[in-house]
């Protein structure tokens, strides 16, 4: 960016313009997040107040995140491009600066993650806030910015965690809130980047044209000093803002050089007493906010780390209202859960309170007393003391009508569709195939085919041919417009426990020898990939079918596959019990097949060792 024209004053004053008149939501947003830096006690007695101010609006509400984003990116490349240019022109930069230039890979990255994470929409659901400064945008938005303007953009997860827990104290946050969280901090810690990025714009833009008058003034005093006066007069008329770092980079230009270039320094001096300050308070001022600058930086950058290293399922479920609710369960199974039907069940819980006049945590509660009323000991009454029965399985209805549901239309649907799926899906087989048919149908009459023998083969053939198209339509439609539904699982990512100890069993035949061994070291290979305690694997076999119920070399196979069994157990040595396991049945006579043969082959195997 070197300066040589002699219109860079007018171009370098319109580029400042520029930057502080982007658009009008700017001139009133350009400082950066900075309040009074309040103490871990301070910011959780500060969460009380501001939960107690916050004021919810009704009705719907637009989504300004997204263009705010988009803004903030493009704001941030514009000043990372004038900070590459001011380095290859030789240009000094500030610390704040040079923290922004090292780490711009991050927040390119991070910017990327908050559009994807952000889709269009997704704040629309949120809470708004109807009065303050952040009238209009979401609560958990306003939230994270008092957090960071209270901490000077230094977040972790025990200050984040605290205050949250304290804000709750007094106002519950919605599941979507909590899961919100990350993302509008994300969002608040890059429009705080963007505003110190827009003062350090300003700052090389100031510096550039401090520059450019001080090497003008120091050119003129070596060829032609008399025209010094008309230098300063033409900086004069070009109004240069005087602000700390014009006059700070103005000045270190021009001291010590010589008592010839003291009066342009004078002239500054005589225009800022007439402003109230001198030359020294800038110099001292500008040394103060680059030192502020550069922290808020490194705070910014940090905290940007934080978000992509903490795992936020922990600390939504550690602050979720609903969570320590459903914990309740009676019968202890909610904790043992992993976390992907956990939340299913919370998001459960969510899409109910969404329809009705109740919180999230009052339907969650609704839940546990729905639990709470069965008195039966039988099996099936067992099952009805699970969380999971009201929230996944036959008992959601109940929990719908017990919470005040209001059904939407396309739920009524769902619901009835649901109920019947086997004749939607006949039905539309059928239908789809007879309509392609008669459509067929209809270009063979109109062609002047009117023999009915001929119209009834065509009408067939068209109808069987459109049967297998209808199928493979109707097939690919139901995997778009059918959800799959998660199947709940138990957390065993530390283990299995002794309570819930496990078998692996492999249903085949003994046929041979040689499949033998290649059995026994299939099941060798499925240990060493699954060497879990409290796991153990076996074969559970049968005989080949035949003529009778014993044939010769049987005891041989037996023998071979209980060696080769005990042999894994010597090799693979556990300290409770043995590992590996021999299941096999002998043959019993099927009438129907006319053989001597295991009964039901697979599935009596898998049968008659549950009944075992």
């Amino acid at each position: 960016m070197k300066v040589t024209t002699s219109t860079v004053s007018d171009i370098l004053s319109h580029l400042r313009l520029n930057f502080l008149s982007d658009n009008s939501l700017r001139k009133y947003t350009e400082e950066p997040f900075r309040s009074e830096l309040f103490s871990s006690d301070q910011m959780d007695r500060h969460g009380k107040v501001l939960a107690k101010s916050h004021k919810l609006q009704e009705g719907y509400s637009f989504d300004k995140l997204l263009k705010r984003l988009d803004d903030n990116e493009r704001t941030l490349l514009e000043v990372r491009n004038l900070l590459v240019e001011s380095l290859r022109a030789d240009k000094t930069i500030t610390p704040a600066s040079e923290w922004l230039l090292d780490n711009f890979y991050l927040v390119e990255e991070q910017v990327v993650i908050a559009r994807k994470h952000l889709p269009k929409g997704y704040s629309e659901a949120l809470p708004y806030l109807a009065e303050g400064m952040s009238a209009g945008m979401p609560r958990v938005y306003d939230i994270v910015l008092e957090i960071i303007a209270h901490s000077d953009g230094r977040v972790d997860v025990n200050s984040l965690t605290s205050f949250i827990a304290s804000y709750q104290s007094e106002t519950i946050l919605t599941l979507g809130e909590l899961w919100a969280i990350p993302i509008m901090l994300r969002l608040a810690v890059i429009e705080n980047l963007r505003r110190i990025a827009g003062k350090i714009a300003l700052d090389v833009i100031d510096h550039n044209l401090a520059d450019h008058w001080a090497d003008k003034m120091i050119a003129t005093v070596k060829e032609k000093p008399g025209d010094l006066i008309l230098v300063i007069a033409d900086m004069a008329r070009s109004k240069p803002v005087l602000d700390s770092h014009f006059v700070a980079s103005f000045t270190r230009k021009l001291q010590g050089i010589g008592p010839s270039l003291a009066l342009p320094l004078n002239w500054i001096e005589q225009q800022l007493a007439a402003l109230g300050t001198s030359t020294n308070d800038l110099v001292l001022q500008e040394n103060q906010r680059q030192a502020i600058d550069q922290v808020s930086v490194r705070n910014s950058i940090g905290t940007l780390r934080f978000i992509g290293a903490t795992d936020w399922r922990e600390f939504v479920e550690t602050l979720s209202s609903v969570e320590e609710v459903l914990r309740q369960d009676k019968t202890g199974t909610y904790l043992l859960m992993d976390f992907a039907t956990r939340d299913s069940y919370r998001h459960v819980v969510e899409r109910i309170s969404k329809s009705c006049d109740l919180s999230e945590t009052e339907v969650a509660q609704k839940v546990i007393e729905l639990t709470q009323q069965n008195k039966k000991d039988d099996l099936s009454s067992k099952r009805k003391e699970h969380v999971g029965y009201y929230l996944i399985d036959n008992g959601l209805e109940e929990t719908e009508h017990a919470c005040g549901m209001r059904y939407t239309l396309r739920l009524k649907i769902n619901r009835t569709a649901a109920k019947m799926p086997v004749f939607i899906y006949v039905f539309s087989i059928f239908s789809l195939a007879i309509v392609l048919a008669a459509r067929l149908f209809y270009i063979a009459y109109d062609q002047g085919q009117h023999s009915w023998q001929i119209l009834t083969i065509v009408g067939i053939l068209s109808f069987l041919g459109c049967l297998q198209l209808a199928v493979s339509f109707v097939n690919w439609l139901s995997t778009v417009v059918v959800q799959p539904q998660l199947l709940p699982r138990m957390d065993y990512s530390n283990g299995i426990p002794a309570e819930c100890r496990s078998l692996v069993v492999v249903p085949t035949l003994l046929a041979s020898e040689a499949y033998i061994e290649e059995l026994i070291e299939g099941l060798e290979i499925r240990y060493l990939a699954n060497s879990e305690q409290n796991l153990h694997f076996g074969l559970l076999t049968d005989f080949m079918d035949a003529d009778s119920a014993t044939m010769p070399g049987d005891d041989q196979l037996v023998a071979l596959a209980k060696k080769r069994i005990d042999e894994l157990n010597e090799k693979y040595t556990s300290p409770e019990s043995n590992t590996f396991y021999l299941f096999h049945r002998p043959r019993t006579w099927n009438r129907q097949e006319k053989k001597w043969m295991g009964y039901e082959r697979k599935r009596g195997k898998l049968s008659a060792l549950n009944a075992f």
